[in-house]
């Protein structure tokens, strides 16, 4: 492959299973007008039957009887082309490029906002410390009322018109009415658009004595420099151990498993390679001296932990660095790489699969499964993916751990499946949004007059909103009965309680109360030989 054309490898997952609380305003901003030019479907370098594609576009372009949208039609064939491939290789059209390389690249030109759709009012939930939109005076629980003299509130806004109206150039200005205490001010807030940092890093604090505790949502550019940078700080506070919470982590840039990685060795370790048909063997070795070489480490992964989180738990695993824990990993064991088109759009490629130390590929198997025009865009219903290990590829680790390829990371201390978690009637519950209609609606009409750790060591939801939440549900057409309700009350009033510390204290503050009644936490406690009280 030409540099010319050669992008960032990455390794990137299609779906999302982490638990967001609200949407960063402008984080998917939509070029939907990109490029009216027609571009050539093949970049050069193809030969032979290739050329039948851009002969039919010609085709099409100069005798079709009617006038055709050639763009459409291009970006199409290349949808059509690509899922004939794997399930991993992609086509991205302009906002979808921008968006997934602003989640990546952890920054985004908007006033850094994060709203609930509440009653079809924009409620504000959550801010960037020092971003455009706390500079300007919004305040959390203010409700946008106007963006850019644009009525927004009491209407079906689309969400794409709000990220229209809130996103521009840096420097740039959009006034905003809000409503505040049920009083809508007639001065609008005047915000300065920036350019706006998010990181990937949800959490970071010492969960325990000795003991520290990380949650990263993504690989992005920055992630391991701001896991240093937190690290510093843990080590300080007194971290001599490591539980690292990789669960719902889908993937990011491979460089960025790679620096993160490269934190846990003392020495220069091999910690995978990757090969491909058109692509060498290519080693990925840490660095000399990483910043948390000694402490003991906790891996906490499940079913969404993907791609570049599974390089990261691979070789912790393989070179006996590492305890994993939780549930089997997803088994993505491609490498994509982008390559863009002119218009703005590209293709990630699937160029290449990835190796831990030992040898193993964790990719899953996949088979063609009967194609449907139809839904071409949705790239996993095209195909069956198999969630077996490959027996026959047994490793062995230098201390004696047998080790298995195909199917995704086994961890080493299993947690069961929390079957109220996974129950139908907790999924419609959750899918519903009920939980966040009912705390923004019910929990945010003053701040407590406590502090965080006082929230933290001694909050609980009483028995009585418990009670309202069941009664809400039920206005909302969603009937849970006694047996239910009794069976679901820990995961809900799990997540009421996190959802109400998020608001009042922040996105740590979510996580710092979920950790407490987990068992995956729990699980990771006993692995280092720690006692953890449950409440």
């Amino acid at each position: 492959m030409q540099g010319s054309i050669k992008r960032n490898i990455f390794v990137a997952a299609t779906y999302a299973g982490v638990l967001l609380l609200g949407l960063l305003l402008g984080q998917k901003y939509a070029d939907e007008q990109g490029n009216n030019q027609p571009t050539s479907l093949l970049t050069g370098g193809l030969t032979g039957n290739s050329e039948k594609v851009q002969y039919l576009i010609n085709l099409i372009a100069d005798n079709y009887v009617d006038k055709v949208n050639l763009d459409t039609i291009q970006d199409e064939a290349i949808q059509h082309i690509i899922t004939r491939l794997d399930p991993f290789s992609t086509f991205l059209k302009p906002n979808e490029r921008l968006a997934q390389t602003e989640a990546l690249e952890g920054t985004f030109e908007g006033i850094g906002v994060e709203y609930f759709n509440l009653n079809d009012t924009l409620f504000v939930v959550g801010m960037i410390a020092g971003g455009p939109a706390e500079k300007s005076g919004m305040k959390i629980g203010d409700r946008l009322i106007k963006i850019a003299n644009q009525n927004i509130a009491g209407i079906k806004v689309k969400e794409k018109d709000v990220e229209r109206l809130i996103r521009g150039k840096k420097g740039s200005t959009v006034e905003i009415i809000i409503k505040r205490n049920k009083e809508i001010l007639t001065t609008a807030l005047k915000v300065v658009r920036d350019q706006v940092k998010v990181s990937t890093l949800d959490a970071s604090y010492m969960i325990a004595p000795k003991i520290a505790y990380v949650k990263i949502r993504r690989f992005g550019h920055q992630t391991a420099e701001d896991f240093k940078v937190r690290l510093r700080d843990l080590k300080k506070a007194g971290a001599q151990d490591l539980i690292l919470d990789l669960r719902g982590n889908g993937g990011g840039y491979l460089h960025a498993a790679i620096d993160l990685a490269s934190a846990f060795f003392k020495e220069k370790r091999l910690l995978m390679y990757t090969e491909g048909v058109n692509e060498l063997r290519r080693d990925y070795f840490s660095e000399e001296a990483g910043d948390f070489n000694e402490g003991r480490i906790i891996v906490l992964i499940n079913e969404e932990t993907a791609s570049a989180s599974e390089i990261v738990t691979g070789a912790l695993q393989d070179l006996d660095r590492g305890t994993i824990v939780g549930r089997r990993s997803y088994g993505k064991g491609l490498v994509q790489e982008q390559f863009d088109f002119a218009d703005g759009s590209a293709v990630n490629l699937t160029v290449a699969r990835y190796y831990t130390p030992l040898g193993r590929c964790i990719q899953r198997k996949y088979t063609r499964a009967n194609y449907d025009q139809s839904k071409y865009m949705t790239t996993f219903d095209l195909w069956t993916l198999d969630t077996e290990f490959s027996t026959h590829e047994m490793y062995t680790t230098s201390k004696g751990k047998m080790l298995f390829g195909g199917g995704g990371i086994q961890p080493d201390v299993v947690i069961p499946i929390d079957s109220n978690e996974v129950s139908s009637k907790y999924r419609e519950i959750y899918h519903s949004n009920s939980i966040e209609e009912f705390v923004y609606d019910r929990f945010t009409r003053k701040l407590p007059a406590y502090s965080i750790e006082n929230f933290l060591s001694g909050y609980h939801l009483p028995e009585a909103e418990f009670n309202a939440f069941i009664s809400f549900l039920l206005k909302k057409g969603i009937t849970v009965n006694k047996g239910e309700a009794s069976r679901l009350h820990e995961i809900i009033q799990s997540d009421i309680e996190a959802l109400v510390g998020r608001y009042y204290f922040g996105r740590e503050a979510y996580f710092k109360i979920k950790n407490r009644r987990d068992h995956f936490i729990a699980g990771a406690f006993h692995s280092l030989g720690v006692p953890m009280l449950m409440h």
